[in-house]
């Protein structure tokens, strides 16, 4: 963090968009560095976050942004436009997580600790995919070059033949063709049938 916060520092016209959504979800005991801890940053930072990821409150739609003072007009003005607020539901609901006990939190990060370790173990164990342990989040992004197949034939395959729901790489630039993302926000079960799904078809 400290060397792209230096690399974003030597190039002062670049904007800086910061999602950190996942921000709590972290594994064995790394903590999330946020980019609005450097100061030299936030005249041009617009920090993202939200309720989402941390309390599992997905389809309330609530988040919030911290931009800088020279943009929040401009910010205000787009918020009016386009949602204008939050239903009063919704935000009693973010303020009671918020001031509520973070037992819950931390305990989904434990499952989702659990639930990392099956999935990165049970792609590894499938011919032509190859997995890094994600660090945050909860999402598996295996290499499947091996397969000799492209990131949106896999996606399209595991689909169509295995009933997995994937998302090719390439669906997020050019550079993820090689790659499919796995969602592990499931149940152990879940997972581990999906990955002998897949492991039927690929070996």
């Amino acid at each position: 963090m400290d060397k792209l916060a230096a690399g974003l520092e030597a190039h002062p016209h670049v904007a800086i968009l910061s999602d950190e959504i996942y921000g709590q979800m972290t594994y064995d005991g790394h903590e999330h560095v946020s980019l609005l801890s450097y100061e030299h940053l936030r005249d041009r930072l617009i920090l993202l976050d939200g309720w989402s990821k941390t309390y599992a409150m997905t389809g309330w739609r609530l988040g919030y942004a911290l931009w800088p003072a020279s943009l929040v007009d401009a910010a205000i003005r787009l918020a009016i436009n386009c949602h204008s607020c939050v239903n009063a539901a919704t935000q009693f609901a973010g303020i009671a997580a918020l001031e509520g006990p973070q037992d819950s939190v931390h305990d989904m990060v434990r499952a989702f600790d659990e639930r990392r370790k099956v999935i990165v173990d049970g792609l590894n164990a499938i011919d032509g995919f190859s997995c890094r342990t994600p660090m945050g989040a909860f999402y598996a992004f295996p290499n499947i070059t091996g397969t000799g197949q492209t990131a949106r034939e896999v996606q399209d395959r595991l689909l169509s033949e295995a009933y997995v729901a994937t998302v090719a790489g390439t669906s997020f630039g050019h550079l993820g063709e090689g790659f499919v993302r796995f969602s592990y926000a499931n149940s152990v079960e879940n997972i581990r049938a999906a990955l002998e799904r897949v492991q039927e078809i690929y070996g």
